[in-house]
């Protein structure tokens, strides 16, 4: 049964940056793809950034292209998200999510909660001044 636990949120002004991390327990990463998704207050789940299984491939949602990257350390079971030029439109509990058998695309952008394998319980960031 693999675990997912998500780190790294925090408070932080605009222009900020901060690194997020999913942390997998009792299991491999290594055969899920990986995604990071976000909640605001009031609004829908949406997919920030997903990383194919063996990391050849990413997708970025267009309101974070060229300010997020997302990364897989295999050694560490852990997925990292990069989050730079934070502005307050980035305020939302951050999730991360394993599947397998979606592409990147499908993952990140026509998703359902129930098509993900697993879940966090996510990590709350703040964009604040």
């Amino acid at each position: 049964q693999l675990q997912l636990v998500e780190s790294g949120g925090g408070l932080v002004q605009p222009g900020g940056s901060l690194r997020l991390s999913c942390a997998a327990s009792g299991s491999t990463l290594d055969y899920y793809a990986i995604g990071w998704f976000r909640q605001a207050p009031g609004k829908e789940r949406e997919g920030v950034s997903c990383i194919s299984s063996n990391g050849d491939s990413a997708n970025y949602a267009d309101a974070v292209k060229g300010r997020f990257t997302i990364s897989r350390d295999t050694a560490k079971n852990t997925v990292y998200l990069q989050m730079n030029r934070l502005t307050p439109e980035d305020t939302a509990v951050y999730y991360c999510a394993a599947v397998v058998g979606l592409t990147v695309q499908a993952m990140c952008h026509q998703f359902s909660l129930g098509g993900m394998d697993y879940w966090g319980k996510g990590t709350l960031v703040t964009v604040s001044s």
